[in-house]
């Protein structure tokens, strides 16, 4: 890959890794915010657990989510990533609200794929960088 991509790549990795876990992490403390409210109506009426109960195990997803990309497998949590962003912003904009919200996760989850297809890129360029021959030195 060119060398120029990588501190973006780099960059992209940290980011999406931390921020998913952090955001994963926080619907046990509701610090950042009050994840339940963001929840749309069709879940709760249909999930059989509370709306806690459900946001922590969401939590828990993303946490593996961003653990998996700062572990180095950007290429799978990419894809994972950008995936759940988008399900996530359908199911705010399902809300009635938070439209806003939606358009942001839609931006973030356009990082996401580009980050793995970065990675993609990576590992191709990685296959295709011949071995460097040592020359033998003969005897004489």
């Amino acid at each position: 890959m060119n060398p120029h991509l990588e501190l973006p790549f780099r960059a992209l990795r940290i980011a999406l890794g931390l921020g998913a876990f952090l955001a994963g992490l926080d619907k046990f403390f509701n610090i950042l915010a009050n994840w339940e409210m963001y929840l749309t109506p069709l879940a709760t009426n249909l999930i059989p657990v509370s709306a806690a109960t459900f946001m922590r195990g969401v939590g828990v997803i993303e946490m593996i989510a961003g653990a998996v990309v700062l572990a180095g497998f950007t290429r799978l949590g990419g894809y994972v990533i950008a995936g759940w962003l988008v399900a996530i912003a359908a199911s705010l904009v399902t809300t009635g609200m938070f439209y806003d919200l939606a358009v942001r996760d839609v931006e973030i989850a356009i990082a996401a794929f580009t980050l793995a297809r970065l990675s993609e890129v990576r590992e191709h360029a990685a296959q295709r960088v011949p071995a460097i021959a040592i020359p033998r030195q003969s005897a004489v």
